[in-house]
């Protein structure tokens, strides 16, 4: 009886290790089902509530289950001044690095600025991060955006418009 108990004890162990195993994360670039449960479908920004475009959307995770969303929004609601340089939202769980500057967890506004700049600001509309932009042409098929995996980072494209983003 209690060489089977012992059994059932080892068995049930590693049972539940295998279990354990199989729910760790892996860092990904977020599948459009994944984006789908995750992405908000608005975001508060500047005073106001912006409807998300989840089609437009990226995100990727990382192997300790924290997520960075990019999405475009519809701006139309947002004065001129404001709808030149937001263009979408970002979320980041863990701070990251975006065209070499460094950017708080935190969510916030973004946009590709016709002088050559990405801008990130707080939900407040201040300006906290601003970096040039590369520009892709040979891309094939631009897109309104998308997040691709590049080397041990990815690449946040707006049309053939890009930045780097790291996790830290």
């Amino acid at each position: 009886m209690k060489k089977l108990r012992l059994a059932s004890v080892g068995i049930l162990t590693v049972a539940m290790t295998v279990s354990a195993f199989a729910q760790q994360v892996t860092k990904h670039v977020l599948t459009s089902d994944e984006l789908k449960k995750v992405v908000p479908t608005e975001y508060f920004y500047r005073g106001q509530k912006a409807p998300v475009q989840v089609r437009n959307s990226g995100g990727f995770q990382l192997a300790d289950g924290k997520m960075t969303l990019a999405s475009l929004v519809d701006a139309s609601g947002y004065s001129t001044a404001i709808q030149q340089k937001y263009q979408g939202m970002l979320i980041t769980e863990s701070k990251v690095n975006i065209g070499g500057s460094d950017l708080a967890a935190g969510q916030y506004g973004f946009g590709f600025t016709a002088d050559g700049k990405f801008v990130v600001m707080s939900v407040a509309n201040d300006d906290v991060l601003s970096v040039a932009y590369q520009t892709d042409d040979t891309l094939k098929r631009a897109v309104p955006l998308k997040l691709v995996e590049d080397g041990d980072g990815y690449k946040l494209y707006a049309g053939k418009k890009w930045v780097g983003i790291k996790a830290q």
